[in-house]
């Protein structure tokens, strides 16, 4: 009993230490004494298994990897909301309630941008966690969940109880992320939202743990929010009461029953956006009386009881302090902007795109400029346009130069490629580096590990001049280099050598012939089943492809005419990599079908289901359009489907795509 006390004990203590840091972020202790009592708790857990708690804070650390996420049914669904985009859409939906309750109040709540997922509890105990999916299925994430330390493992009383909420993941810790990701010389992360639903859906439980998530309660889903049996009346009451249980709800809500005081809130959070230490992308608008939500009822889809606000993409002023030009790996000179450093939707913006010379004249834009900004999507900053009425005397015109940063050599302008400005020289250091990074992407060799950091050392130290020299790369090469121990050295070397299978399409795409993307690069394979045939095909032969025309089809032709690209293409060959084909011959059941994919799918990556749809003959688009035959939408899908609602183009989830092959395979 006295050994049970103590590891009873032990857990209350850490549990206690782990809100105070994680939660309320004002710890008492140090990380060296919270370490000590963690390690002596599961020291005692292991050598007396019969004392094992799944509540324990020893299981917040991950399990065991899995092979899969298993499907989880939900109880209730899980909907998402209609969005609207403007206080006149927000006013059109109020005037459309009022027509049916009298003065009804809202809760007026930030729209957190995570992944929603439910939490299950049976008898006050945690038991299962999910994501939304398609709001009818999702996956079941619970051992990942274990690792969010502002979910309670316990409640203060017994209750079976389904909440939903939102695990996203903090500003700060997504800064220091992509810190630490930039230093190793891996690829940044995107967003906060993209982080965070990366990191939920990773199959090892301890990768998540060390991704430090959070989450917020916003809904109570099913089951007794009392021990004796009474129902709440107000969405307000069960945050309340969720709170009280010990789950994190959000305190920057309101309650109010006019129009002016809601659209007086979003504009009020939307001043404090860029002071939270999360991601919000709207405000959620929603009846507040749970009798009233009832009396309203759902759509198809969406309740008809509540709507998000969705803000408008961020904008910031700041200054244009220069222009730098960077060179790509076709050899295209791109002006970029120098901005004084400005907090943009959820990030500190410091660059800027300006595409090209035309674009900067069209918009006036010189270096000293006040300029407005914001990101495309949330995600690529780029300059939206000069206020001339603030511009100062000693702002400066800017001109493209007329010899490449990298090498020096000539540039000339492309008036036929989109008004690129171009170097000449093939063998330029810039267009190198970027080339192989290129070369070693995900959607190319997917040599992971090989981002421009260790890129960039490696032509440094002359290990490398080109792709094929990779293949040649030994472990002692690479650990020599800085911030590379042997270890680090061995995975990028195994990841070099698995990239050797990585097939035909992906080489032809990783070669990095201009006007070739990953489609492109599938057909040529599919067309020509050979690297050796596709260095010998004609242009004719190219044109005869679907969707290649004749620009396409002489940039292959020009790219295997130059001698440098086929002692390359022979390097490759002798070097081991695979130069054949490995697409299985694509069905018929798709063909003449584009599909775009939007959201997280339930059980499968956006490039599984995009194998999936071409193995079907289809073809998979990255924007919507008239033309677009289906869009397929999973979890937080954004503008891909507001925009295919709106020209009516049919909507459809993963196991519907799923079904619709599995049909038409069995059709006679």
């Amino acid at each position: 009993m006295e050994l049970q006390e103590r590891i009873r004990k032990l857990r209350a203590k850490l549990l206690y230490h782990a809100k105070r840091y994680y939660v309320d972020d004002d710890p008492e202790i140090s990380d060296y004494e919270y370490d000590r009592m963690y390690a002596e708790l599961k020291a005692l857990e292991e050598a007396h298994p019969e004392f094992f708690d799944p509540a324990s804070p020893t299981q917040r650390v991950g399990g065991k990897p899995l092979d899969k996420f298993e499907k989880v049914t939900h109880t209730v669904q899980m909907n998402s909301l209609a969005d609207v985009f403007s206080f006149e859409e927000l006013r059109e939906f109020l005037d459309r309630v009022g027509e049916t309750l009298l003065a009804p109040s809202y809760s007026v709540e930030p729209k957190i941008d995570g992944l929603s997922v439910s939490l299950r509890y049976e008898n006050g105990v945690f038991v299962q966690g999910a994501t939304r999916g398609d709001g009818f299925v999702g996956e079941d994430v619970t051992q990942n969940l274990r690792t969010v330390f502002s979910i309670p493992m316990t409640l203060s009383e017994p209750l079976n109880l389904t909440v939903r909420g939102e695990v996203y993941m903090p500003r700060r810790v997504f800064e220091r992320l992509n810190l630490a990701r930039e230093a190793a010389g891996q690829s940044l992360l995107a967003n906060p939202r993209n982080a965070a639903a990366g990191s939920l859906r990773q199959l090892d439980p301890k990768v998540a743990a060390e991704r430090a998530l959070d989450i917020f309660v916003f809904n109570f889903q099913d089951g007794s929010l009392y021990t004796d049996g009474r129902e709440p009346t107000s969405h307000t009451e069960t945050l309340t009461r969720l709170a009280e249980l010990g789950f994190p709800v959000l305190e920057e809500r309101c309650v109010a029953s006019d129009c002016e005081t809601i659209v007086g809130h979003i504009q009020k959070l939307g001043e404090k956006r860029d002071f939270l230490a999360y991601d919000i992308d709207g405000v959620v608008v929603k009846i507040d009386k749970l009798s009233e939500r009832r009396q309203l009822g759902e759509g198809t889809n969406t309740p008809k009881w509540a709507v998000a606000y969705k803000f408008p993409p961020e904008q910031k002023q700041t200054r244009l302090e220069d222009v730098v030009v960077a060179v790509g790996r076709t050899g295209v000179l791109t002006p970029t902007a120098v901005l004084s450093p400005v907090r943009l939707a959820g990030t500190t913006v410091s660059r800027a795109t300006l595409h090209n010379l035309e674009f900067i004249r069209e918009r006036d834009i010189r270096i000293g400029d006040i300029v407005t900004v914001q990101k495309a999507g949330d995600i690529i900053p780029e300059v939206v346009r000069s206020h001339v009425e603030l511009r100062s005397a000693d702002a400066k015109e800017f001109f493209m130069p007329t010899h490449c940063p990298s090498c020096g050599e000539p540039v000339f302008y492309d008036a036929d490629e989109g008004a690129a400005t171009r170097c000449t020289n093939s063998r330029c250091p810039a267009q190198l580096a970027r080339g192989i990074e290129h070369f070693a992407s995900k959607d190319a060799m997917n040599i992971d590990g090989m981002g421009p950091q260790i890129v960039d050392a490696l032509l440094k130290s002359g290990l490398i001049t080109d792709a094929a020299d990779l293949y040649a790369l030994q472990i002692a090469d690479v650990a020599q280099l800085d911030r590379m121990g042997e270890k680090s050295a061995q995975n990028l070397i195994d990841a070099i050598e698995r990239s050797k299978n990585a097939g035909l399409e992906r080489l032809v795409y990783a070669l990095g012939i201009r006007n070739v993307g990953e489609v492109a690069a599938a057909s040529l394979a599919a067309r020509f089943g050979t690297l050796e045939a596709l260095q010998k095909a004609t242009a004719e032969e190219l044109c005869a492809i679907e969707d290649f025309g004749q620009i396409t089809a002489d940039c292959v032709v020009n790219f295997f005419s130059h001698p440098q690209n086929i002692e390359l293409c022979e390097r490759l060959t002798a070097a081991g990599l695979l130069t054949v084909s490995t697409a299985k011959p694509a069905d018929d059941l798709f063909a003449g079908l584009t599909f775009v994919l939007t959201g997280t799918l339930p059980t499968m990556s956006r490039d599984e289901a995009e194998a999936m749809i071409k193995a079907a003959g289809g073809k998979v688009s990255g924007s919507v359009s008239s033309k677009t035959s289906f869009v397929v939408a999973g979890e937080a899908a954004g503008s891909k489907l507001t925009k295919a609602q709106a020209l009516g183009v049919p909507v459809i989830d993963e196991d519907t795509l799923v079904s619709m092959i599995t049909e038409k395979r069995r059709e006679p």
